[in-house]
């Protein structure tokens, strides 16, 4: 019999405190008006003080092991993905299985920007179906607030903070049909954050703030992720009319409808988050996943379509039987 993995829970976390980009517009030169156009994006969430990536994440973790009818102790495995962790070590996952009081599980942290929860469902999948583990909770979680520079026009307007987290199980039907991850460092310095506490002779007068390159950043997105359209599909051996939802990583909106253009999709079939959310890294996806799944718009039977593009860069898809 051949083991799958089929999604069976989602959950998702929002800090209470509203940024809006009138707020913004009192910190840099914009507006409300130029934040939209370019983005898309109105207001987006940020952590409290005494908010942690690891407290969010276990919110977001309850919610995907309630719906799921589960206990936690029988999770096999924890993979968290995230780019603004609590600490460098003991890894996120760790804290997260320890606040869930789960002992018998293997936990780790893996960062690939905004394309983490893409990996680790592709991580996550390979366990399944290696028989390596049965049930798998991943979860993005991000305070990237506490990354970005708040008089850096540039980035101060798009990150938002937040959790997302699914939890699989083995199935002998399909959950994942397939995954499909890649990544290059030729563009590292494109989009980046430094760690000022090793820094080196080259780097040794940053700060530890998102660095981007915007236009650059947003002309490869839009081509790589045309291409790993076509290459999921030619996987599958299916058409674009086969895909009933569009699940993509909230960064901009010009982005997110090329991808769509590409599909032929209607915007409708595409689930966005990013207007109230702006850009939450590695728990966008797993967050927009999880609102469409909770208000019904995405169906038991759907074929969904996840892709994300990060740093690194790293991009990658997930195409999904839900």
């Amino acid at each position: 019999m051949k083991r799958c993995s089929k999604v069976i829970g989602t959950g998702g976390y929002l800090p209470e405190t509203v940024r809006t980009n009138e707020d913004i517009s009192k910190l840099v030169d914009t507006t409300d008006e130029w934040i939209v156009e370019r983005t898309g994006i109105k207001t987006r969430r940020i952590a409290g003080p005494e908010e942690s990536a690891a407290s969010m994440a276990e919110i977001a973790a309850l919610q995907a092991i309630e719906m799921s009818g589960t206990e936690a102790g029988e999770i096999d495995l924890i993979i968290v993905a995230t780019g603004s962790p609590d600490r460098v070590y003991p890894s996120t996952a760790c804290m997260l299985q320890h606040r869930l009081e789960i002992q018998n599980c293997v936990s780790f942290d893996i960062q690939a920007a905004c394309s983490g929860s893409i990996f680790a469902l592709s991580i996550a999948d390979q366990y399944i179906k290696s028989g390596a583990a049965d049930k798998v909770l991943i979860v993005g979680t991000e305070i990237c607030s506490r990354l970005i520079d708040w008089t850096d026009r540039g980035t101060c307007i798009l990150f938002g903070d937040g959790a997302g987290a699914v939890l699989l199980d083995s199935s002998d039907t399909f959950g994942i049909l397939s995954t499909h991850i890649h990544s290059d460092g030729a563009f590292e310095d494109l989009l980046y954050c430094p760690n000022p506490q090793v820094a080196t002779d080259s780097n040794i007068n940053e700060k530890g703030f998102i660095t981007m390159k915007g236009n650059e950043v947003f002309k490869v997105a839009v081509n790589t992720l045309g291409r790993i359209v076509d290459e999921t599909l030619a996987a599958n051996g299916l058409d674009k009319s086969d895909i009933d939802w569009l699940v993509p990583h909230q960064a901009n909106t010009r982005i997110i409808a090329a991808t769509a253009r590409k599909l032929k999709m209607s915007m409708d079939q595409v689930v966005l988050t990013l207007e109230n959310q702006g850009n939450t890294s590695s728990a966008s996806v797993l967050l927009a996943l999880n609102e469409a799944v909770r208000d019904g718009r995405i169906k038991r039977g759907q074929l969904i379509l996840l892709e994300a593009f990060g740093a690194g860069f790293t991009w990658g898809s997930a195409l999904i039987k839900y």
